[in-house]
């Protein structure tokens, strides 16, 4: 059996060993007339990583490392300059069977919470919720992060240079719900840029709903004192009072800060003739940053997580488009922020992921947003929106 160069740690010199698949579908090297993809494919051998199914796409100027055997997530994009991901105290990636998603509090999910981005839902995407009786319904952000993907396969088109990582996952319980999400992670030859295309099916012959929220979490090197979150704000509001303590300086990157607790922000953004909005983390000094685009059609909700706590306690802020807030889903479903799916209906949701290491791509990003945010004034809340937060 052959084994990999070590797969070499975000923000550790450590490493984790990689074991190839010999047996591999999608391993290889797609040639397209923009240059070439390459897909190696293997399963992590250490630790708590110990059986993580894992495939790193090297599109020429960038390594994303992608996750099947944890939702299809992506643990981290490295450009030749940038590393894209945080430094969770979480030693990860995690093997779904080590994430005690059914702890009594409700927050096993962070057990395994180290991903640049994971998906939050189908059934529940949000904090978690109990019964009458006291035991746990929903846990905190959901379960599909913790299933492994299947039917994995690779679709190239030579002349654009896109190729398409692609697998499914399938959120089931017998008599209750079945909810299948079929992921494409594209590339493109050259680009660092990748393209997140999810359908999500309700399989059952009856209705269902469904919820998603795309957790994107970024720490250093962008995110550092000075750093400033850029998007084009329709409405923004606070989830709650200790929040609204820093509603002046909402979208400003503070300092590492031991006993920091995180702060929350609600949001729907403006949007193109076409539905599509964008947001960024920007450096302090803006010659790096990542950006995001939204498909506000099918995500029309946007979350910012402040976790500017110690380096050692977890220093990140999360950029979240969603199909609603992560409130208990109850409450989300009162509001009429859950997706309705009639029997065998699918819904499509698309983000792009933008690691921009130039200050030429970060000022062409934030032109980007600004041309979008230039089509009205932004409502700044200085207080909590009840259907918003219910407070």
């Amino acid at each position: 059996m052959t084994t990999a160069p070590p797969l070499l740690r975000l923000y550790d010199s450590s490493a984790v060993s990689l074991r190839l698949l010999d047996d591999s579908s999608v391993a290889g090297e797609y040639r397209t007339e923009r240059g070439s993809v390459r897909i190696t494919h293997g399963v992590l051998t250490s630790g708590k990583s110990a059986g993580v199914e894992v495939c790193l796409v090297e599109s020429g100027a960038a390594t994303t490392v992608v996750l099947p055997g944890r939702g299809m997530g992506i643990w981290q994009i490295t450009t030749p300059t940038t590393q894209y991901g945080w430094k969770s105290p979480v030693d990860g990636p995690v093997h779904p069977a080590l994430v005690p998603l059914a702890d009594p509090d409700g927050l096993g999910w962070l057990e395994g919470f180290d991903e640049l981005v994971v998906r939050c839902g189908l059934e529940s995407n949000g904090a978690p919720e109990r019964a009458e009786d006291g035991t746990l319904r929903y846990p905190l952000h959901g379960r599909i992060a913790n299933l492994p993907a299947r039917h994995l396969s690779v679709h190239v088109d030579p002349a654009s240079g896109r190729v398409e990582l692609c697998g499914e996952i399938v959120e089931s319980k017998l008599f209750f719900k079945r909810l299948r999400l079929r992921s494409r992670a594209v590339f493109t030859a050259g680009s660092a840029a990748v393209e997140l295309i999810d359908e999500v099916t309700n399989d059952l012959s009856t209705p269902a709903t469904a919820q998603l929220l795309y957790h994107i979490n970024l720490g250093s090197p962008v995110l550092a004192e000075g750093a400033t979150v850029v998007a084009p704000v329709q409405t923004l509001a606070p989830k709650d009072d200790h929040a609204a303590a820093e509603i002046d300086r909402w979208d400003q990157i503070g300092p590492p800060q031991s006993g920091y607790a995180e702060r929350v922000y609600f949001a729907q953004l403006r949007s193109d003739a076409e539905g599509q909005s964008a947001a960024m983390l920007r450096g302090a000094d803006g010659r790096s940053g990542f950006g995001v685009t939204i498909d506000t059609r099918t995500l029309p909700y946007f979350i910012l997580w402040k976790n500017t706590a110690a380096e050692a306690d977890g220093y990140v802020t999360g950029l979240e488009p969603a199909t609603n807030f992560p409130n208990p889903r109850s409450q989300e479903a009162q509001q009429g922020r859950v997706v309705p799916l009639a029997a065998g209906e699918s819904v499509t949701f698309r983000v792009g992921l933008h690691p921009l290491d130039q200050p030429e791509q970060v000022s062409e990003f934030e032109s980007r947003i600004q041309s979008i945010a230039k089509t009205g004034q932004p409502e700044i809340s200085d207080r909590p929106k009840a259907e918003w937060s219910g407070s």
